[in-house]
């Protein structure tokens, strides 16, 4: 939700794997407590606005549930705004239009899956790759986890895995912009002007280490 969701590290989708008890209404009551025009600014533009109201109507037009409903959001004294309220989504398939695009706007899409490895399969079916967070309070899985998820960066119980910047920034797949990432050790080779040097010497009969 920071940012009214327009940041490319924005968790849009959130698989929940087997049991999760009451994580889910734990979601649900944190994001209602955000307040429009105060935690929550507006977006961009008012054709921003259309675009992520339009995927939320088409949601639920496929019969997904809407959980949270931010669409017609308004503040007070700035009723011209271009604002759109915490939106959450339950009970999208994989392949859906919401669980796939980039809405860009408070929007989260919820999955619920049985496995971690559906879970995992269903992360690397998306043609994008820039960063997937797991939460857990197992180490193995969290390192089975991590070895397996396609993405350029990784959380573990982190929702915005942005490394610190000795590290590179950068995802895979359809995320991935250039040849290099935009810190770390590629920033460093960016701005760096190489100079390569190759000798081979062979010794003169008629010449001694001092000549």
């Amino acid at each position: 939700m920071g940012c009214a969701g327009q940041r490319c590290m924005a968790a849009s989708v959130l698989i929940l794997v087997g049991d999760t008890g009451t994580i889910l209404d734990q979601i649900v009551e944190e994001a209602k407590k955000l307040r429009v025009g105060a935690d929550l600014g507006a977006v961009i533009s008012a054709a921003a606005k259309e675009r992520v109201e339009a995927y939320i109507n088409r949601a639920e037009a496929a019969g997904y549930k809407i959980l949270l409903d931010g669409r017609g959001a308004s503040v007070k004294g700035k009723e011209a705004g271009t604002y759109v309220g915490p939106t959450l989504i339950e009970g999208v398939p994989p392949g859906a239009e919401c669980a796939c695009d980039e809405i860009f706007g408070p929007v989260l899409s919820i999955i619920h899956t049985q496995t971690l490895d559906e879970a995992i399969a269903i992360e690397n079916s998306n043609p994008y790759g820039n960063a997937a967070a797991i939460y857990t309070s197992s180490g193995a899985v969290a390192r089975y986890f991590s070895e397996r998820a396609n993405a350029g960066m990784v959380g573990v119980n982190i929702g915005v895995p942005v490394p610190r910047e000795p590290f590179s920034f950068g995802g895979w797949n359809d995320s991935k912009f250039g040849h290099g990432d935009i810190t770390g050790m590629d920033g460093v080779r960016f701005w760096t002007k190489l100079k390569k040097i190759t000798t081979k010497w062979t010794a003169s009969a008629s010449q001694n280490w001092m000549s």
